[in-house]
């Protein structure tokens, strides 16, 4: 009798352990902290870019992009002359990167290889997140300021044409077969559009999500991560634009982006964290952890081979004074601070 109630004990002991194991092993992504790279140089940061063929990172830093060596953290070469630069697309088919230039309304067409400048073309006004699509073989660049996108010929490097978006951009992120989707920040919507007719397709509502910025996609099962103000991840069906479903995420958000292979959508978040949220099935999804990172790492890039993320942010000072045009400034950049986090499993 005594030896059957010692089974029981250990049949019950084995079975809470095993719960306790499963559900420390859903509540935890296993992401940590991998490397760290003190950068410093000057100007403040906004998008970054990873180029998987040169391992190499595009991080634009104000007037000038710099370059890094993703796996040592050395900098291998800078980009100049790009002023209040925002994103950086390469084209690897056609050896060229393409920065978006806010302060003159231009992109800088650069070789990828030796990183001299090709030349420059005129976009919209403000010109904010840029992408390359395959598809068309168009750089598209989101102009802010005239509210429209600029598509340009990856491989003459001309204007190609000019669409109208009804709102102000932010993101945008491509299908590969010919749709475009990006986020108006003023509507709180998404619009989709063909990339080689340069029409729009739809608009979406993307409410409860207020002010959208990061957006990234599920190309396999067609759905679409944006990431908004009032943290939430809008999960978007890229198909017809409904609502699957809303997910929590850190304060603070730039920027998001998805690994196909793990399944894993990302939010990097201002507040110093980077929620990661696991796609369990195309209509069912689940955070899996808000990893702690470092205050101010609101943008982001993943290697889609070694499953790393990369983010950038750096130690701050007190903010600058208020002012009728910024009422509410951000807090100083510490000089010589700005730091790539790399973080992994």
């Amino acid at each position: 009798m005594k030896s059957r109630t010692y089974l029981y004990l250990f049949l019950f002991i084995l079975v809470v352990t095993s719960f306790a194991s499963t559900v420390q092993a859903q509540s935890s992504s296993g992401y940590h902290l991998l490397k760290k790279f003190v950068l410093g140089g000057e100007g403040g940061w906004d998008l970054l870019t990873f180029d998987s063929a040169a391992h190499r990172l595009y991080i634009s830093r104000s007037t000038h992009v710099m370059v890094v060596d993703a796996d040592s953290g050395a900098i291998v070469g800078d980009i100049p002359n790009t002023p209040r630069v925002h994103g950086i697309a390469i084209a690897p088919e056609f050896g060229k990167g393409f920065t978006s230039n806010g302060g003159d309304a231009s992109v800088t067409i650069f070789d990828l290889k030796t990183l001299k400048t090709l030349g420059q073309v005129k976009v919209g006004q403000n010109p904010d997140a840029i992408i390359y699509d395959p598809a068309s073989k168009r750089i598209f660049t989101f102009n802010g300021g005239s509210k429209d996108t600029t598509a340009i010929d990856a491989k003459s490097g001309t204007v190609a044409g000019t669409l109208a978006l009804g709102g102000r951009p932010e993101l945008g992120v491509a299908d590969e077969h010919g749709k475009i989707f990006v986020n108006l920040e003023d509507k709180t919507q998404v619009v989709a559009f063909d990339s080689r007719k340069l029409t729009v397709d739809a608009t979406w509502p993307l409410a409860p999500g207020e002010e959208p910025t990061g957006i990234a996609m599920d190309r396999k099962h067609r759905r679409l991560f944006v990431v908004c103000a009032n943290k939430l991840m809008a999960v978007i069906n890229a198909d017809n634009g409904k609502l699957v479903t809303t997910l929590p995420i850190g304060s603070g958000v730039d920027g998001a982006s998805f690994d196909a292979e793990r399944q894993l959508a990302f939010s990097s978040n201002g507040d110093g964290t980077l929620t990661v949220v696991h796609e369990d099935s195309p209509d069912k999804f689940s955070v899996a952890e808000n990893v702690v990172t470092q205050r101010g790492a609101r943008t982001l890039d993943v290697d889609q081979k070694a499953h790393r993320v990369f983010l950038i942010t750096a130690d701050f000072g007190p903010p600058p004074p208020a002012t009728a045009e910024r009422p509410h400034p951000r807090p100083s950049i510490v000089p010589g601070t700005v730091t790539l986090l790399v973080f992994g499993k």
